[in-house]
């Protein structure tokens, strides 16, 4: 199935047969470090700059609704983002690992290794990033 938005994503972690544990790490669009003009002016046009790792969460796809209740739960935290990356962890461990596995999501975005994850918008629209 190709997941093009956040419920896709729902719909196909709540029909696998083993339990599911979403994992999402919400980013901040940022300036990089000493940036150049260009990358001044493409950041000011909403393009480019570097995705920063703020907030990192783990849920049970039956604890969502949508991106809408995801979006006002994050809220809570005080931290803005713009774009959320979700990577999907499967067995009835799950939960007791997925500490250790946002830790390496992090870690990954943080290198820029984004291709194993799926990014969402605020609005729940899949991106992609690159």
């Amino acid at each position: 199935m190709a997941i093009s938005c956040f419920a896709d994503l729902l719909d196909e972690a709540r029909a696998q047969p083993e339990p599911q544990r979403l994992l999402f790490v919400f980013t901040r669009a940022e300036l990089p470090d000493h940036p150049n003009e260009e990358q001044r002016r493409r950041f000011e046009q909403g393009e480019g700059g570097v995705l920063t790792p703020v907030v990192c969460v783990d849920k049970a796809p039956e604890a969502l609704s949508d991106m809408a209740a995801l979006v006002a739960e994050s809220r809570e935290t005080g931290a803005d983002w713009d774009i959320v990356f979700v990577a999907a962890l499967a067995g009835s461990d799950a939960q007791a690992r997925a500490e250790q596995h946002l830790n390496r999501m992090v870690e990954s975005l943080k290198m820029g290794n984004i291709s194993q994850f799926l990014a969402f918008n605020r609005q729940g629209e899949a991106v992609s990033i690159g």
